[in-house]
């Protein structure tokens, strides 16, 4: 393994890591409250995130204090709740314990970690070239994509499913994390 991949794959780890803290915290603070978001609403709370984002990318100030940076690690965590809703499907409480949620969380983060180690070393390390505004358009790419698969009702004819999107949407906000991180 090539010096710069053992690096990233080390900023991944470290990013992900940071998520699952924040995750872990909020699950204690609130339970696994996000259980009741059905999909749309899934979507739309990603698309807040983003939305924001590329509003303070084009603002360059924060009127309530925060910056860009947390909202990608949100999106992150919003990701990989994604691919526990799919999986579940939404309920009408939190009906999954911390233990539990924290079980699907780990195992979604690998999932996520493993396919971004496999494309980064496909795409060679290109991430590092890119702005960080690009990742933001690509992950409101992303989030459309899903607001369509869900308009059709995932009938799709040849797309990638919703699955797929989230793990790109984490994918793109784990290089944005990372940038944001290293660029300070």
């Amino acid at each position: 393994m090539a010096n710069n991949e053992a690096k990233t794959n080390e900023q991944f780890e470290q990013t992900l890591s940071e998520c699952r803290q924040l995750f872990e915290k909020k699950l204690h603070d609130y339970g696994a409250s996000w259980r009741i978001l059905r999909p749309a609403s899934l979507t739309d709370q990603l698309l807040i995130k983003a939305k924001r984002i590329r509003s303070l990318e084009i603002k360059k100030q924060s009127l309530v204090g925060e910056g860009i940076r947390p909202e990608f690690i949100a999106l992150i965590n919003y990701g990989i709740v994604g691919l526990i809703q799919l999986e579940r499907g939404f309920s009408d409480s939190a009906d999954i314990s911390n233990d539990e949620a924290m079980t699907l969380y780990d195992e979604y983060a690998h999932q996520a970690l493993e396919l971004m180690k496999r494309k980064n070393h496909d795409y060679d390390e290109a991430w590092r070239a890119m702005r960080v505004s690009s990742y933001t358009d690509f992950i409101l790419t992303k989030i459309q994509r899903v607001k369509e698969i869900e308009d059709l009702e995932g009938d799709t004819l040849v797309s990638e499913g919703i699955d797929a999107n989230y793990m790109d949407i984490i994918n793109y906000a784990v290089f944005g994390a990372i940038k944001l991180r290293v660029e300070r």
